[in-house]
């Protein structure tokens, strides 16, 4: 029987197993958080936590202290290719969850690319954070597995202690919202599309930035994921 189990990285030979996941998750051309950084951040209120496989860390959770101590900003979420389908990501989420509870912490944000179909699956469908935040080429020019389109990014707050994030920790439904739904489907490989047909995932990347950043300036934030349509829901 598998044996699965999410707690705090502790020394320096399970650091060094979150540096090593990184480059394999991300690439060649990311640059990892060193090991000895994220002691340093442990170390001051940080969060660095592990799901462990048959005690082999297999994903990894970091999060950073903020100016405002009930805030803290996610900065890093990997799952090792081999072990997708345990649901290692959304039970790490909700570690994290748990974990800033304790310590007074009720709210979380990151980024993520928002043409990213399993991000925002699991960032907005099963976590239910939410964004109202469009962040025009985050990064600059970016390589690894983010090369060849402009590096967009959406800024989502995670509510820990509302009812809605609090039925999905449960694994139930929240109940329905109204809500307008953004007619741009985001492709299911957005990696394959980048490769095969730059200007067709650039294009894309225009799209879904005039429609989001059109909606927020009318007032509307993003409220849900639609994974059929593929498509978000804003409110």
């Amino acid at each position: 029987m598998t044996e699965i189990c999410f707690r705090d990285l502790s020394g320096l030979a399970e650091f060094q197993a979150a540096v090593a996941l990184q480059s394999t998750v991300w690439g060649a051309g990311d640059q990892p958080d060193p090991a000895d950084l994220m002691m340093v951040v442990q170390s001051i209120g940080g969060l660095v936590g592990g799901a462990f496989v048959d005690g082999a860390l297999m994903g990894f959770v970091f999060g950073l202290p903020t100016s405002e101590p009930h805030v803290q900003h996610s900065h890093r979420l990997a799952v090792l290719a081999q072990a997708r389908g345990l649901g290692l990501a959304t039970r790490l989420k909700f570690y994290q969850r748990d974990w800033c509870l304790a310590r007074g912490i009720s709210l979380v944000r990151w980024t993520y690319d928002p043409l990213r179909f399993a991000n925002a699956v699991l960032n907005i469908h099963r976590l239910g954070a939410g964004s109202d935040t469009y962040l025009v080429d985050y990064y600059g020019e970016m390589s690894g597995i983010n090369q060849g389109i402009a590096s967009d990014r959406l800024m989502v707050d995670w509510q820990l202690d509302s009812p809605e994030v609090a039925f999905r920790a449960k694994g139930e439904d929240p109940a329905p919202r109204p809500a307008q739904s953004l007619a741009i489907a985001l492709p299911e490989d957005l990696d394959s599309l980048i490769a095969q047909n730059p200007a067709a995932a650039t294009a894309l990347r225009l799209a879904l930035r005039q429609g989001l950043q059109e909606a927020m300036a009318r007032g509307q934030r993003i409220v849900g994921f639609d994974r059929a349509s593929r498509c978000y829901t804003l409110a």
